[in-house]
């Protein structure tokens, strides 16, 4: 465990951090001081420089357990068996059926509570 925390507080892990945050305020601060040049070529230069400190950055030890985290993540999700439209169709209906008796049920206590209020205060 401690060899896994010395690599990811190494030198170059910690200067490479600092060259990604450097590119994503370089981004931000161009954004306002080119504010004259077009939205388009703004916009492109602030996606390009994300682009390049989020590759910095995916190359850092945290980085590269985030990319492994992203990829099984996406395994997990291809395993995932999504309901067919004719469960999606009565499991909604199911839920507006159960709604729809809720709010009778709520309406008739309602309408009692207010009929026995009405009635003692005259």
């Amino acid at each position: 465990m401690s060899g896994n925390t010395s690599t990811a507080k190494s030198p170059l892990n910690v200067l490479k951090w600092l060259v990604a945050i450097s590119v994503v305020s370089g981004a931000i601060v161009g954004n306002q001081v080119y504010a004259e040049f077009g939205l388009l070529y703004r916009i492109l230069g602030v996606v390009a420089l994300f682009a390049v400190a989020f590759g910095v950055a995916a190359t850092t030890t945290q980085g590269k357990a985030f990319l492994t985290l992203l990829k099984e993540a996406n395994i997990e999700r291809r395993k995932v068996v999504w309901p067919t439209r004719q469960e999606t169709v009565q499991t909604t209906m199911i839920v507006v059926a159960v709604v729809i008796l809720v709010a009778i049920i709520l309406w008739g206590l309602d309408s009692l509570l207010s009929w026995i209020v009405s009635s003692v205060i005259g």
